[in-house]
C-alpha cells in the first residue's frame, strides 16, 4: 500500500514580498482613536487564560491557547447525562473547522470559509455569509480545502479565504464590515489556517510552500478597519533588494546559493500565539520550500526562521527572539503545530513557558520571555534523532538522517507525530493531551538534484525528494492520546486511537478531556487516568476540536463532526470506516446535560466501482497517469485513488468513463463552484491518462485487487 507523502493545504502557508492590493502597505497611525465596544458585556475579558469559561471566544478559546475551560458543571460525575441537545446539517465540503462562541451564539466557518452564526439555546441558524471563494481563488484552489477556524473581535468575526482575502463580518447582522487582500492576486499561495486577534489587531499567515516558490510572513491588520499594520517575513528574500530589517539580514548569514529563487518557505500557516503580559506574538513556522535543503540552500545552513518559533513585538512586529526546531529542515518538521502559554514551576522557580508538540515527535518546553529551551523529550518513538541538545538546542541527529547516502526509513513521517488538531493542556491536573500520530517514512532523492530538479508548475505538490509514508511493518494501533507532563517531562498515560489521524483535544475544569475519532467516535476521558468516562456516536467522523461554554446557566459541548482536511490524503488508512464524501453525514452537535436529542441512522458506505464495461487495460498509459495523479490529485482525492472523505471517490465515479466529462471538469472547470479546480494546462493526452489510471483503480476495486 503506498501513501504519498502527505500535505497539501494542511502544511502550507507562506507569502513573498508582494504589496496587497486593497489595503495599505505602511503602519497605521498611532494617534487613531479608540474604537467603540460593540462585543456583548465582558466579551474582552474572555480572552484572558484566567477568564471564567462563560464563552469561548478565539480559536484556543483564549490568547494563551490552551483549549482548556474552567468550567465543571460537566465533571467525572455529571458526563453520563450528558446528551444532544441539538445537531445542525451542513452541506459537502469541510467540516473540520474550530468553532468558537459568544454571549449565547456559536460561529463557525465551514467549506471554504463559509461563515455561520447558530443560536446556542434552539440550534436555529441566525445568518450565514458566502465569500464565493472557489470562484475567487483561481489556481490558489489546487490545495487547500477552506479554513480550520474563525476569530472574532469587538462585534466582528473575521475570516481568511483559499484566495487570500481577511473579512471582518459583522457578528450581529453577518454582513462584511471590511475585506482586504493579504497577499497577492496570482500569488501561489492560499489560507486555511484561522485568524487571531488580540489587541485591536487580526493577524494572519497562508500557504503554499510544498507547491510553489514563495517566502513565508504573518500580517497584522486593525481589526476596526483592516488597515495593515505590520508583517514580518520568515525567511530572507534576494539581497540585492535589500533586507527589511535586521532579523533577515541575520536571518541571510544562514542561507546558501540562490536560495529565493525556490522560495524558501517558512510559512506560517497554523500557529499562533499571542502573550498579554509581554505584548508579544509567537509565530510557529514551516517547512522549507522545497524540503530537499541540497536544492533550496545548497545543502548548507540552518536556514533560520524555517521550522522555528519566532517572538515579535506585538504592536510593531519587530524581531524579538528565536527558537528554531529542525535547524537546517529536510524533513517537513515543521514547527507550525500549536503552541501553548503556561506559567508552571520547574526545579523549584516559577516560569513562564511556551510549549509545542511539533511534528519531530519531541515536547518542547521553551522559556518564552527569552526563547530559552528548557527541555525536550520525545513523546513517540522517535528514531531520526536519538535527543534534543539542551546546551545546544539542537537535535543530535541519526546518521543519514538526510538522506546523503541513499534512501533512509525512521519516524516521524511528513504527517507529523502531531498535526494541526490542537492539543490541551490543564492547569488544574498539570498534563498537556497530545492526539499524536505514529507513522513511518522513507525518503529518497536518488536522481534528484539541484541542476536537474525544477518545480512542476500550477501549485503541484514537489518536494525535491520522494517520501513514502507508511505504517510501521506489523504496526496495530497508528495514533495515540497522550497525556503529558510538562514538568517532568514523562508520559502520565496514553490511550491508542482509531486510525492514524484523530481529533483535536479540549480539557476541562470538570476533569475530563474530550476527543473525536474517525470512527464517528466522540468521548470524553478522565483527565488524571485516560479512563472512558463517556463516549456518543456521532454518525460521523469527528476530526474538529471541540469547545464548551456557559448560557443560562447550563455548560454546553460543541463539535462539528464531518472528514476534512490532509487526513483524506491517506485514504488506504481510513477505508475501513467507510468515510464517503458524498455519504458522509456533516453537522454541528452540542451537547447538554441531560439532552435527549437524536441522529439519523448511520448508512453504511462501501465503494463500488462504477460499471465501465468497455474497459481496456494500459500499463503504459495508466502509469503516465498515476504520476500525474500524484502531484495533482491525490492530496485531496486519496493516495491510490483511495479517498478519505475528503473529496469524492473517483473509482465510484461516473466522469471518468466519460471523456467529455473529464474534459468539461478538469479543462472547462464546470465544478469549480463545488471546490474541484481548473488543471487548464493539461493536455488531451494527460487527461486520457489520469482517466485511464482512474479507470484502472477502479477495476481494481471491482475485482477485488488491492
Amino acid at each position: 500500500m503506498l501513501l504519498l507523502s502527505r500535505r497539501a493545504a494542511l502544511t502550507a502557508v507562506s507569502i513573498v514580498a508582494l504589496s496587497l492590493a486593497g489595503c495599505t502597505s505602511g503602519p497605521a497611525p498611532e494617534n487613531k482613536m479608540e474604537a467603540t465596544d460593540t462585543g456583548p458585556a465582558g466579551w474582552l475579558a474572555q480572552l484572558a487564560d484566567g477568564s471564567d469559561g462563560r464563552d469561548w471566544p478565539a480559536f484556543g478559546r483564549t490568547y494563551g491557547e490552551q483549549h482548556y475551560s474552567p468550567l465543571d458543571q460537566v465533571n467525572a460525575d455529571t458526563v453520563k447525562r450528558l446528551g444532544l441537545a441539538w445537531s445542525f446539517d451542513l452541506p459537502a465540503r469541510n467540516p473540520a473547522t474550530g468553532p468558537i462562541e459568544i454571549d449565547g451564539v456559536i460561529y463557525f466557518a465551514s467549506g471554504y470559509s463559509v461563515a455561520h452564526a447558530l443560536d446556542v439555546r434552539t440550534g436555529k441558524l441566525l445568518w450565514s455569509y458566502d465569500p464565493k471563494a472557489p470562484e475567487a481563488a483561481g489556481h490558489k484552489l489546487r490545495q487547500g480545502w477552506g479554513s480550520r477556524g474563525i476569530a472574532y473581535w469587538n462585534g466582528k468575526v473575521y475570516i481568511g479565504t483559499q484566495d487570500g482575502r481577511l473579512i471582518a463580518i459583522d457578528a450581529k447582522t453577518g454582513k462584511p464590515v471590511w475585506s482586504t487582500m493579504t497577499m497577492g492576486k496570482d500569488d501561489l499561495r492560499f489560507i486555511s489556517g484561522p485568524p487571531r486577534a488580540f489587541d485591536g489587531m487580526v493577524i494572519i499567515g497562508n500557504g503554499g510552500a510544498d507547491e510553489a516558490a514563495i517566502r513565508g510572513y504573518a500580517t497584522a491588520y486593525d481589526a476596526e478597519t483592516g488597515q495593515q499594520k505590520w508583517r514580518f517575513y520568515t525567511v530572507p528574500g534576494n539581497p540585492a533588494d535589500g533586507f527589511e530589517n535586521k532579523a533577515m539580514e541575520m536571518a541571510a548569514k544562514t542561507w546558501s546559493g540562490d536560495w529565493w529563487k525556490y522560495g524558501g518557505g517558512g510559512t506560517v500557516w497554523n500557529a499562533i500565539t499571542y502573550d498579554k503580559e509581554s505584548d508579544t506574538i509567537y509565530l510557529g513556522t514551516g517547512n522549507g520550500s522545497p524540503w530537499n535543503r541540497k536544492i533550496r540552500s545548497e545543502g548548507k545552513g540552518d536556514n533560520l526562521f524555517l521550522c522555528s518559533i519566532v517572538a515579535v513585538n506585538a504592536k510593531t512586529g519587530a524581531y524579538k527572539w528565536h527558537y528554531q526546531i529542525n535547524p537546517g529542515e529536510s524533513w517537513d518538521y515543521n514547527a507550525a503545530m500549536d503552541m501553548q502559554l503556561a506559567d508552571l514551576s520547574i526545579d523549584g522557580k516559577q516560569r513562564k513557558v511556551l510549549m509545542t508538540a511539533p511534528k519531530n515527535g519531541f515536547f518542547y518546553v521553551i522559556d518564552r520571555t527569552n526563547g530559552k529551551l528548557i527541555s525536550a523529550k520525545p513523546f513517540v518513538t522517535t528514531t531520526w534523532a536519538k535527543s534534543i541538545d539542551l546546551k545546544t538546542g539542537r537535535p543530535v541527529e541519526e546518521p543519514n538522517v538526510r538522506y546523503e547516502d541513499g534512501p533512509v526509513t525512521f519516524k516521524p513521517s511528513p504527517a507529523g507525530a502531531h498535526s494541526w488538531t490542537p492539543m490541551a493542556f490543564s492547569p488544574k491536573h498539570g498534563l498537556v493531551y497530545i492526539p499524536a500520530i505514529d507513522l513511518q517514512v522513507t525518503y529518497d532523492d536518488t536522481g534528484i538534484t539541484r541542476e536537474n530538479w525544477k518545480r512542476k508548475p500550477g501549485m503541484a505538490l514537489d518536494y525535491g525528494v520522494n517520501a513514502n509514508v507508511q505504517p510501521s511493518p506489523g504496526a496495530k494501533v497508528l495514533s495515540y492520546l497522550v497525556a503529558w507532563d510538562p514538568v517532568t517531562q514523562k508520559e502520565a498515560w496514553r490511550l491508542p486511537t482509531p486510525g492514524h489521524f484523530n481529533g483535536g483535544v479540549m480539557a476541562t475544569g470538570g476533569g475530563l478531556v474530550f476527543q473525536g475519532h474517525p470512527d464517528s467516535s466522540f468521548t470524553a476521558y478522565d483527565a488524571k487516568t485516560g479512563g472512558t468516562l463517556w463516549s456518543f456516536d456521532a454518525k460521523a467522523p469527528v476530526v474538529a476540536p471541540p469547545i464548551t461554554y456557559s448560557v443560562d446557566g447550563k455548560q454546553y459541548v460543541t463539535v462539528i463532526a464531518g472528514m476534512g482536511t490532509s487526513a483524506g490524503l491517506f485514504g488506504p488508512l481510513l477505508q475501513q470506516f467507510g468515510i464517503d464524501y458524498r455519504a458522509q453525514s456533516r453537522r454541528v452537535l452540542t451537547f447538554v446535560l441531560d439532552g435527549k436529542a437524536t441522529l439519523p441512522a448511520k448508512v453504511p458506505y462501501k465503494p463500488q466501482a462504477v460499471d465501465d464495461p468497455d474497459f481496456k487495460p494500459n500499463a503504459a498509459a495508466a502509469k503516465a497517469g498515476e504520476d500525474i495523479f500524484n502531484v495533482r490529485c491525490a492530496v485531496c482525492h486519496g493516495g491510490g485513488a483511495i479517498a478519505g472523505g475528503t473529496a469524492p471517490d473517483l473509482r465510484t465515479s461516473g466522469a471518468i468513463v466519460s471523456p467529455e466529462a473529464i474534459t468539461s471538469i478538469v479543462q472547462d472547470g464546470a465544478l469549480v463552484p463545488n471546490g474541484m479546480p481548473r488543471f487548464e494546462e493539461l493536455s488531451a493526452e494527460d487527461r486520457e491518462n489520469i482517466r485511464q489510471y482512474l479507470r484502472t483503480r477502479s477495476d481494481d476495486l471491482r475485482k477485488g485487487r488491492p
